[in-house]
């Protein structure tokens, strides 16, 4: 059971491909990779039962490789292996680094290295304690890491959906590298998101995320301590949610 003001009994951290590259721009940087376990153990500290979905971007993008020719199918699943590379890093450094137990579960065969994704056995594991990361996507191409983020929420019923982003603080009007007048969103509808085509999240896994009336915060990874003080309640980032919470 959650405790120490934790406003959430389980959570779903979604991490970008991009932030197991760090500052330095590697494709994996360990002093990244050891700030987001540390990070995780901070969560799990307060008794949540926190999955992980991660993105693969910063080694292989599917898209990018069909642009150069590649059929999309193959350079999707290239990308979910990818994400099982991170995946393991993190656990690596979760277990290793801090001993915090953790089980990498994943949508493709790989059971070398990884636990088939089997949502009772997901469960199990978060209710024994265990951080649970989710690798591979949900297993089939033309989908991203965004929808098996939603999805894997939805599945294990987490409370909220985390988004973690890259040095990206919440969700603006437009973009802020571009407008650096463009306003920031301390709440936004699932509706408007949709309609507004803002590129946080794919049309899929915010429809997905409305439909179950899961809430989602997207706020800045590299911001010291923002998960533990998302969970105690704390207003951070934005919140895409159905109404306004009180």
């Amino acid at each position: 059971m959650a405790e120490d003001g934790a406003q959430y009994a389980r959570v779903l951290l979604k991490l970008s491909g991009e932030a197991f590259k760090g500052r330095q721009g590697h494709s994996l940087d360990p002093n990244a990779v050891e700030y987001m376990a540390r990070e995780i153990v901070s969560a799990r500290e307060m008794g949540v039962e926190l999955g992980v979905v991660v993105g693969g971007g910063n080694i292989w993008r599917g898209a990018e490789a069909e642009m150069g020719g590649m059929d999309r199918a193959t350079a999707d699943y290239a990308g979910m292996l990818a994400t099982v590379i991170n995946s393991l890093a993190l656990q690596d450094a979760l277990e290793r680094r801090f001993g915090i137990a953790t089980r990498t579960l994943s949508a493709i065969n790989i059971q070398e290295v990884a636990e088939p994704y089997i949502r009772r056995r997901a469960i199990r594991h978060l209710e024994k304690g265990r951080v649970v990361i989710f690798a591979a996507g949900i297993g089939n191409p033309f989908m991203t890491t965004d929808t098996a983020a939603a999805l894997r929420a939805v599945e294990i019923d987490a409370a909220l959906l985390l988004m973690a982003k890259h040095h990206v603080d919440g969700i603006y009007a437009s973009d802020p590298n571009v407008h650096s007048d463009a306003p920031k969103y301390d709440f936004i509808s699932y509706r408007d998101a949709i309609g507004q085509r803002l590129e946080v999240m794919d049309a899929t896994a915010f429809a997905l995320c409305e439909e179950n009336r899961l809430p989602i915060v997207v706020f800045d990874l590299f911001e010291e301590g923002s998960i533990r003080r998302i969970i105690k309640g704390q207003r951070l980032g934005t919140m895409v949610a159905e109404a306004r919470p009180a």
